[in-house]
């Protein structure tokens, strides 16, 4: 199992590269950025630097980690235009870019910027023409599309990407309509979850892979949960009474090597460890350094 780490988006951009740095350097494999122009609460004005843009400048400065958004939002940028964006940055880095896209939820940033929303529905709708559009820019030397959302007319996109072909990363657990879109055009999927969810998603993945004639082993599986792990029992317990909104990953080092053994053995190929409740730098080090020997033996 692959294991990458995603940085919160409030740091500064050379708070990032050290923490790519450091990760880089103690075994890790990757690294996802979220794609979001402001904090999801009433107060958006804390610092939020721009995805793509700070993905790049990581991408110069770390030579070795796969770097990929968790997830774009496909309203946000014209998919023909995120494509470019995407195989340039492939080239800039070697083949290192992972382009996770999903239907875009967050409602503030869309207002404050003008951006439709629309419908839940009409986002996926959208998000399914997208995929289609960009793979085929990806794959085809001119590209025609004449969807409902979305037109290319004999569209060019050279210089081609590095990797044949650039992973396209579906994000979301929607079981109707996420999913399916993942099971008909991802190269990989992710979503939150521990390993009860993670299993039950991937049955219904395999369903919808199923009903497309879509071989189910195509699809790379990641997964996010928040990591609290310490010797201190009493600690431990706090976190595992605590109503947190998020699916954790709750233990001493060994307890979290056995729940990383479950998501290995239900078919889970990357595990991503947000650093968003790690603490200051120092202490999100440690546990970051003691995740990456204690439990993962690098």
């Amino acid at each position: 199992m692959q294991l990458s780490l995603w940085p919160s988006p409030t740091l500064p951009f050379n708070e990032v590269v050290d923490l790519a740095r450091h990760a880089e350097a103690s075994g890790w494999d990757g690294l996802w950025y979220a794609d979001h122009f402001m904090p999801n609460a009433s107060d958006t004005s804390a610092p939020w630097p721009e995805a793509w843009t700070t993905l790049t400048g990581v991408g110069a400065l770390v030579p070795r980690l796969r770097l990929g958004t968790l997830v774009t939002g496909n309203t946000y940028r014209h998919p023909a235009v995120l494509a470019k964006m995407a195989a340039t940055l492939d080239h800039m880095t070697g083949g290192r870019i992972v382009l996770g896209l999903g239907s875009g939820w967050q409602e503030n940033e869309h207002r404050q910027y003008g951006i439709p929303f629309y419908t839940v529905r009409e986002r996926l709708e959208r998000l399914d023409e997208a995929c289609a559009v960009i793979k085929a820019l990806f794959g085809e030397s001119k590209a025609s599309f004449d969807g409902r959302f979305y037109q290319l007319e004999d569209a060019c996109l050279e210089p081609k990407p590095v990797q044949q072909p650039l992973p396209l990363l579906i994000g979301g657990g929607g079981e109707k309509r996420t999913l399916r879109i993942t099971a008909r055009h991802a190269d990989a999927w992710n979503v939150w979850g521990d390993v009860a969810t993670l299993r039950h998603k991937m049955e219904v993945l395999d369903g919808h892979c199923a009903d497309l004639g879509r071989d189910p082993k195509t699809i790379r599986r990641t997964a996010v949960a928040l990591l609290f792990m310490s010797d201190d029992e009493k600690y431990l317990e706090q976190m595992r009474s605590a109503d947190i909104a998020m699916p954790t990953v709750i233990g001493t080092p060994e307890e979290v090597r056995e729940t990383l053994d479950a998501y290995a053995s239900i078919g889970v190929d990357e595990f991503i460890v947000p650093d968003f409740n790690l603490g200051a730098r120092a202490q999100k080090i440690d546990t970051l350094d003691r995740f990456i020997t204690e439990v993962a033996g690098r």
